[in-house]
């Protein structure tokens, strides 16, 4: 999961400030994760989550993932598989990038912009008011794409390989920006392709057996 395509968000990042090597970003002009229920509410009245698809069949996650839904659309129209990967699956997820992690991104993003920070007008090293949104955004951004990639294993998926691993996020970023307070979650919708991990799988329906015997002794019992 290398790549995320992000609605109308119109990206616009200084030189001077160091881009994440965990993940590429490819900006698109097109509209096309327990919760913290008072600091989320507060949040959501900033945006609206795009409606979810009709259709699909609601999948279970193998992993605890808090706050996130994750829908198989049916095998994907380009017919495209990647060799011994099995069938390519379009999916499409809600969740909830988690507020402690995007504090942190946003933390480390500042104390990486100021080590090469050179601004007219300003002392070397200091970042100037007008850049301090833009980093936020991008700590969001970062927050964002870990999530899809936890929600990729919670979910026994495989991503797929290079920009055809690339996840559509629906929500537009900035809009998100607008009003947030740093550490709160942000609930986004997001699809994507990928193929189910036959590992995972197995594993999933193992320990789902062993629930079941578990729960089948308690009523003997």
């Amino acid at each position: 999961m290398k790549f995320i395509t992000f609605s109308a968000i119109g990206l616009f990042f200084c030189a001077t400030i160091a881009l994440s090597k965990s993940a590429a970003f490819v900006p698109s002009a097109t509209h096309k994760i327990a919760n913290n229920n008072n600091r989320l509410q507060n949040n959501i009245l900033s945006y609206s989550l795009q409606p979810e698809p009709e259709g699909g069949e609601e999948i279970s996650s193998i992993d605890t993932m808090p706050g996130s839904r994750m829908k198989n659309m049916g095998a994907s129209g380009d017919e495209q598989q990647q060799e011994g990967e099995g069938q390519v699956y379009t999916f499409w997820l809600e969740a909830e990038a988690d507020g402690k992690l995007i504090k942190e991104y946003r933390i480390q993003v500042e104390k990486d912009a100021s080590k090469k920070a050179n601004f007219p007008g300003f002392r070397k090293g200091q970042i100037p008011p007008y850049a301090q949104p833009q980093m936020t955004m991008f700590a969001i951004q970062e927050g964002v794409i870990k999530t899809c990639e936890s929600a990729v294993a919670a979910y026994g998926l495989k991503a797929l390989s290079g920009e055809a691993g690339s996840v559509e996020v629906h929500e537009d970023i900035k809009e998100i920006c607008n009003g947030y307070k740093l550490g709160d979650p942000v609930k986004f919708t997001a699809t994507f392709k990928a193929t189910f991990d036959p590992e995972k799988m197995a594993k999933g329906e193992v320990e789902q057996e062993k629930e079941e015997e578990k729960v089948a002794e308690t009523i003997e019992e």
